[in-house]
């Protein structure tokens, strides 16, 4: 394996991943490149951004240093060997984020505080403070965290991240390598991207320039907006090569809002175990491509097997949202509200049926 997807956290926390609205711009004014540069945009948003350093939890003799729980079992090996071994200080790591209320509110990603002992969050002015875990949702790599400034502090704004497109213009800002107030520029190189790290993958990719101590750093528009926080990078050598990856705004927005509410994300459930359709079945069913869920199992007393799902069936739609490929249904199943019902439209044996599911609440893991 000659690429490594990385989270941009240092080697101490390393792990697989590594103005107005815009809305109220026209687009070639909003995505344009600043008249003289990024200067105004940089001075306007920097105090905004954050630096975290994480002092982790002390390791026991002979234990590795420690790996976010989910971590794909093939990797966690991999990355495991490179951590540092028992018998040393508990590491230090250092990670990016960013203000969102005045009364400091902040995000990150979930990999740079994953178990930590303490962190703290130094502003751009040099001031520093200890800060709170509010929440963390390993799946989607997002963290709240809070501190307490005794005064207002400088906050920024999310943007729209499904009104960016591949070659639009963004800006990050972070502490790689522990250089704090660090900018770089690009564009974004695709959009919806998966790269088989969980399963709500849907990554912004740009070529501006992401490095490890980026991780949970804003990615800006040039409206000044957050469009995306920077989570991983494909690195040969744990340097940026002009492929980096961010957690929409969109979908960090919703998962912002859920952990300040109570320090945790709660998602639907449907409760069956899924595949892709092969091209054998597409072909024979007159599909131009694979497309949809194939129904593997349905798990006893869930809510797919009380509304009469089974095994063979193939889900087409769930709710307003086409399934053209898993992730689609478990983004569409985990983003609805529990208790809530849904219109479910699958091809069972050549029919269309279509069916109403009342979704679960998604166990925690190691619930």
């Amino acid at each position: 394996m000659t690429n490594l997807i990385q989270k941009t956290a240092p080697l101490a926390l390393v792990a697989v991943l590594a103005a107005g609205p815009m809305a109220m711009l026209a687009p070639s004014v909003a995505l344009a490149v600043p008249a003289g540069g990024y200067g105004d945009l940089v001075e306007a948003v920097s105090p905004s951004v954050v630096y975290i350093e994480v002092i982790a939890k002390a390791r026991p003799a002979g234990a590795q240093g420690a790996l976010p729980e989910g971590m794909p079992d093939a990797l966690r090996k991999r990355f495991g060997e490179q951590m540092p071994k028992g018998n040393g200080p508990a590491p230090t790591g250092l990670g990016s984020g960013f203000i969102i209320s005045a009364d400091g509110k902040i995000v990150t990603n979930a990999h740079v505080v994953d178990g930590a002992e303490s962190v703290k969050v130094k502003l751009s002015d040099g001031r520093s403070f200890d800060a709170v875990v509010v929440g963390s949702d390993p799946s989607t790599d997002i963290a709240v965290l809070k501190i307490d400034a005794g005064v207002d502090l400088p906050a920024i704004n999310f943007g729209a991240s499904q009104a960016m497109r591949a070659g639009d213009e963004v800006m990050a800002v972070g502490n790689p390598f522990g250089l704090g107030g660090t900018v770089t520029s690009g564009i974004i190189s695709a959009t919806s991207r998966n790269i088989n790290s969980g399963p709500f993958d849907d990554f912004i990719q740009t070529d501006a320039a992401i490095n490890r101590g980026n991780s949970g750093g804003p990615l800006f528009n040039n409206a000044g907006e957050v469009i995306g926080v920077n989570t991983a990078i494909i690195s040969p050598g744990g340097g940026s090569v002009g492929i980096g990856f961010a957690v929409p705004s969109d979908l960090v927005k919703n998962i912002v809002a859920d952990l300040s509410d109570d320090g945790s994300v709660t998602r639907g459930w449907l409760g069956v175990s899924i595949r892709p359709m092969s091209a054998e079945v597409a072909q024979v069913l007159g599909y131009d491509a694979p497309k949809g869920a194939v129904v593997e199992a349905v798990s006893t007393d869930s809510p797919a097997a009380k509304a009469g799902l089974q095994k063979g069936d193939i889900i087409l739609s769930f709710g307003s949202t086409p399934i053209d490929e898993l992730r689609d249904l478990t983004r569409a199943v985990a983003q609805t509200t529990p208790e809530q019902s849904a219109e479910v439209t699958l091809l069972r044996k050549g029919a269309d049926v279509t069916l109403d599911v009342t979704i679960g609440t998604l166990a925690p893991k190691g619930a």
